[in-house]
């Protein structure tokens, strides 16, 4: 875990205010601590995302309001799909068979 302070060194230019405005907009989930907030390795990836977005891409505060949830439904939908792929590749050789004639139909 990271503390808000490290957080903050970690992004040249990052403010304070705007870290907890992008925390109060749902972007960010850290957990809430008696001196601030702590971040996981995955919060600091998605927050190195959000700034990429913002500098190189110069997409706003609604844009990202519409984006961040999308690109949150295909990391979803990409868990769902690697979880189905294992469960066929777990079946008895017939069934996958049956299962690719299938999908190779459609």
């Amino acid at each position: 875990m990271r503390e808000e302070a490290e957080i903050l060194g970690l992004f040249s230019g990052l403010r304070r205010e705007t870290l907890h405005v992008w925390i109060e907009r749902g972007w960010l989930a850290p957990t809430r601590g008696g001196d601030g907030y702590r971040f996981q390795e995955i919060d600091v990836a998605r927050l190195r995302l959000i700034v990429e977005f913002r500098t190189d891409l110069a997409l706003d505060d609604d844009a990202l309001d519409v984006v961040l949830p999308l690109l949150d439904q295909v990391h979803g939908l990409r868990r769902e799909l690697h979880r189905l792929a294992d469960a066929v590749n777990a079946q008895p050789q017939d069934v996958q068979a049956r299962i690719s004639a299938h999908l190779e139909e459609n």
